[in-house]
């Protein structure tokens, strides 16, 4: 489930053309943080999680890759 998460996040915030820096600043997290959940470095919260599935708009469901 980890790595499922890293690839989507991963995959979602170069679909928008974003680095981690544009990213973190338009949802109110750390650059380092991104960088570390696309790397599988650590895990991440449900209230971040909630933070970036609202500004994908897709579900957490999805960013866990319980669902396609």
């Amino acid at each position: 489930m980890k790595r499922k998460f890293a690839e989507r996040l991963r995959e979602l915030r170069q679909e928008k053309k974003l680095s981690y820096k544009q990213l973190g600043n338009l949802v109110g997290l750390s650059s380092s943080a991104l960088c570390n959940w696309e790397n599988g470095l650590m895990d991440i919260t449900s209230d971040n999680l909630q933070i970036l599935a609202d500004f994908f708009k897709v579900s957490t469901d999805y960013l866990l890759g319980r669902e396609d």
